[in-house]
């Protein structure tokens, strides 16, 4: 099995689908063995990511502006994965 699979074999509950004119998201929730994580995927990109509670409130920490940089680099992450981190 690879990652994705692994994570919606420990699928809780019913899954949650958000859209609109743009785009559409499926949410579930699945157990781990680390853990509860928030699974949040695209159908239309096939892209996918698993989130663990401190990541999703980090997610309540950001404004407007950095939620709408993220949108603004659609299918690209805000951060390359060798910057420098403070």
């Amino acid at each position: 099995m690879n990652e994705l699979e692994d994570l919606l074999a420990g699928s809780v509950g019913e899954t949650i689908t958000v859209s609109n004119e743009f785009t559409e998201v499926t949410v579930r929730r699945v157990d781990t063995r680390n853990g509860s994580r928030l699974l949040i995927t695209s159908p239309k990109s096939g892209q996918w990511i698993s989130l663990d509670a401190l990541e999703i409130e980090a997610l309540t920490w950001q404004n407007s502006y950095t939620l709408s940089a993220m949108v603004g680099k659609m299918h690209e992450p805000l951060l390359s994965d060798d910057s420098d981190l403070p």
